[in-house]
Formats: C-alpha cells, structure tokens, sequence
C-alpha cells in the first residue's frame, strides 16, 4: 500500500491518499449510461459499535484497488468529447478522525440525517473531469469512548447502486483474507447490446427525454434551489418481518381467485404507492405514476455478465389513475407493480440502450434525463429498493453495522427501501423524502396508522422526521 500524507494530519486527523502502487495506465471509455448520469456522489454511511483500525482498512482497501482500478483513476475527457477513466493509480482519499462524542444510538427511531455531513469526505464535482479529483474517498470517524462510522462516497458515473455495494463488500472479504470475484469492467459490453437492432432502432424512448435547450440546466437548477431551501424532509420507518409477511398474506388473499402471485417487495412497494398517493391528495382523474428502477443485467439474455461493473440501471412507470390507486385492493396494485417490473425485456434493454447510443453520436446524450427524473416534482413517485444489498454484512474485522444511512434527498416523493440489521432480519427500512409542507399532516397519529395498517396492535414503527428543519 502506499499512502501519502497530506499537510492536514494531526492526532486528531489524518488525510492520506490510498493507493495500490502500481498503475496498468489503461484507459476506460465510459458506457452510455455511464455519461448519462453525470459527475455527481453517492455518499452511504455505516455505523459500528467497535472501534475500526485505520490502518488496517488503507491495506486492504490499496489490495482491493488493484481489482478496482477505475475506483482509483482519475476522469478524463477524450479528443472526440466521450469520458474515460484513466487507470492511472492516483488514488483515493482517506481521512481518519476522531470525534469529541459519544457513538448516537442510532435506527429508525433516532436516523443520522440531522448532521450526517460530518461523517462525509465532500467532492466537487464540478472538478472531476481533467481534475486531480478522487472517485472515491474515505471518511473514518472514531466516537468517543469507542465505536467508528465509515462514511464512503463514490462517483455515480463509474458505478450504480449494485456495483457499488459490490466493491465495499469486496474490500470487506479482502479485509478479512477472504476471496471474491474479480469484477468486469470492459464497458464495450454496454453499448454492444445495441447491434442487434441498431437498424431499426426507435427514435424515441418512452422512459428517457430529449430536455430542450436549458431544460435541464433548469432542471438542475432547481434540485440546488431545493436542496439549498430544504424543500424535502425525509421521514424514515421500519417494516418488520413479521408485518411484512402479513401485508403479503393480504396481497395474496386478494388475487386467490385468479392463481396469481406477488413477492413480499412488490407487496410494500404497492403499499407505499397507496399510501404516498393518498398522501398527495391529488384529483381522482390524475394519473399517478411510479418510477420503478431495476439492474438490467438480470434481463439482458446474458449479454451483460453478473460479474460487469458499471450502470445497469433501467426504469419503468406503471400508472393509474389517483381515484383507483386508492381505492383498488393492495394486491391488485401489487400486481400492477410486478407488471412493471417485467417490463424489463431483452428487447425492451435493447431498444433502450440503442436510443442512447444514437443520441450520443447526435451530440444530445447530455440533454437526455430519465423521464421519471423530470416528473419527480410533478405526478410520479420513484422508489428504488436496495433491501436485497449487503449493507449490513459489510464485517472489517469488528462485526456488521448497526445502522446504515445516507444524506436527505432534494428531490420530493424519492423512496429508498433498506434491509435491516443482522439484529432484526428480515425487515425493510424505509427512507421517504416527502415535500416539508406536509410534516405536520404526517405527524398525526393517523398517518402512522396508515403506513403501519399490518402491524400487530401496538408494535407500529413510528414516523421518524430526519431533516434538519424538523429536528433529527
């Protein structure tokens, strides 16, 4: 390993850069969907309640840089205007520090949004292309009297959701000797899936627009407008296991004359989509829409390996009118989710991915925007469901996490479903940003009621409010 001290290192905190040592120099061209979603972070923390060894994460985490060796480079702009990750070693940031409190009791009834910056190494990505910008940098924080927080943040561009978990629980297996599989990273993969039909290639997509000039510059604009104003505030609760398996059984019992089936996930997202909608209040005859994202790796007909490492990430929008999306039973609305989902065609990803390759030879890939990206303050709800990631098995040599968390969202009416810890398995921890206008409505005990109708008498999770506007 080689770790380069900074200017800024006391004992109290400590910058260094992790690197492998060696560089192959090669230079990665980034797929379509890779440019689609722009230079932006994703910043994730982890919370134990032993205290991590410094050092023995920048070893590790310099051994599984030589598997990751995009994580490590640096972005860079060709000649003919396409992005590329030069595999040049020049490594990630790693700050450790120590904190003058004591580890919070952290969960779903007391959530690190309110301050969670703290824990965060923060990147400006305006400065990452042709800049000396990391793609991934460190952040660990020891708590007073023992425990750490491992605050990550990873470039979007260079990997999804999926393939970000991937590589921290790949460090987490070389952290403790053991092995895993080297991931794939030839980007070629992506934009072959559009070949076959690249002759008849439709002109449109109806999950991705072509934003008119300054559309999304507005667009952008108006997510900082948000952020910076708090427009959101985030509301968590947890869904156990057991009220989970009866919110399927009710699912279930609603289509036992028709021999159809739902999976637990289709259930709660049908009934978040009921719950949220009838939490927008909008008129009956409105059509109300849900962005439902999914790892087209599972529907590429084995053209895109398990093993690539990159965005695989697609999106469809099952819709019905706000009336019936109320009153329609759970399990018929959990059927319309899974339709969506199975949407997610060969010839559907296909399709998808020759539309983007078009648009970036047109010299218009930087004005393309998911549809249901534009719509996210208007009639569409977007839930993405991490609950099959491995967050909480993420072990580096002092037990799994107690708590998993990340910043509040800009944008309103943005789910994320999480798995719970190793101590309550099984449950769903539920990340909502919703408009601040409406904390005080869900603040009512009925509301509670609503989301938690499953529950047995008395064990309903609460709603926690996690902006800063509202208290943590």
């Amino acid at each position: 390993m080689m770790a380069s001290p900074t200017a800024t290192e006391s004992e109290t905190k400590r910058s260094t850069t992790v690197r492998v040592g060696e560089a192959s120099g090669d230079r990665i061209r980034l797929s379509v969907y890779d440019m689609l979603i722009g230079m932006v972070y994703t910043p994730r923390t982890f919370f134990y309640r032993e205290t991590l060894d410094g050092d023995a994460l920048r070893a590790s985490l310099s051994r599984t840089l030589l598997n990751f060796p995009m994580v490590s480079g640096r972005m860079k702009k060709d000649p003919d205007g396409r992005l590329s990750v030069l595999c040049d070693d020049a490594g990630v940031r790693f700050i450790e520090t120590h904190a003058s409190e004591p580890m919070p009791d952290h969960g779903p009834h007391h959530t690190a949004k309110k301050g969670i910056n703290r824990y965060l190494s923060q990147v400006n990505p305006l400065q990452v292309v042709d800049g000396d910008t990391p793609l991934f940098t460190v952040k660990l924080t020891h708590m007073k009297g023992g425990g750490s927080v491992l605050g990550v943040s990873m470039n979007h561009a260079v990997a999804d959701g999926s393939a970000y978990t991937r590589f921290m629980e790949s460090w987490s297996k070389e952290h403790r000797g053991l092995g895993y599989p080297a991931p794939g990273h030839d980007r070629g993969i992506i934009d072959a899936l559009a070949a076959p039909v690249a002759g008849d290639a439709r002109p449109d997509n109806d999950h991705f627009t072509v934003t008119r000039r300054g559309r999304k510059s507005a667009y952008v604009a108006r997510i900082l407008l948000s952020s910076i104003a708090k427009v959101t505030t985030m509301v968590t609760t947890r869904f156990t296991a057991a009220e989970l398996a009866t919110m399927k059984d009710a699912a279930m019992a609603d289509l036992a004359s028709t021999e159809r089936w739902v999976s637990t996930n289709d259930a709660l997202t049908a009934h978040l989509w009921k719950v949220l909608g009838a939490l927008r209040d909008r008129p009956g005859t409105s059509m109300e829409k849900l962005g439902l994202l999914a790892d087209f790796r599972a529907f590429g007909g084995g053209a895109v390996p398990d093993g690539y490492w990159g965005n695989t990430v697609t999106n469809t929008r099952p819709e019905m009118p706000a009336a019936e999306l109320r009153s329609r039973p759970l399990g018929e609305v959990a059927m319309a989710v899974r339709a969506g989902y199975a949407e997610n065609t060969e010839e559907k990803i296909r399709q998808e991915t020759a539309f983007l390759c078009a648009e970036y030879e047109a010299g218009r890939l930087k004005r393309v925007l998911p549809t249901m990206t534009l719509d996210k303050f208007e009639n569409t709800i977007v839930i993405n469901n991490w609950s099959k990631l491995p967050f909480y098995r993420l072990d580096f040599g002092a037990g799994t996490p107690f708590w998993y968390d990340v910043p509040a969202l800009p944008t309103p009416w943005t789910v994320l479903i999480a798995p719970t810890p190793a101590d309550e398995p099984g449950g769903r921890d539920v990340h909502m940003a919703v408009p601040r206008a409406l904390v005080q409505t869900l603040k009512k005990q009925s509301w509670t009621d609503r989301f938690h109708c499953y529950a047995d008498s008395g064990e309903a999770s609460a709603l926690t409010f996690g902006s800063p506007k509202t208290g943590g």
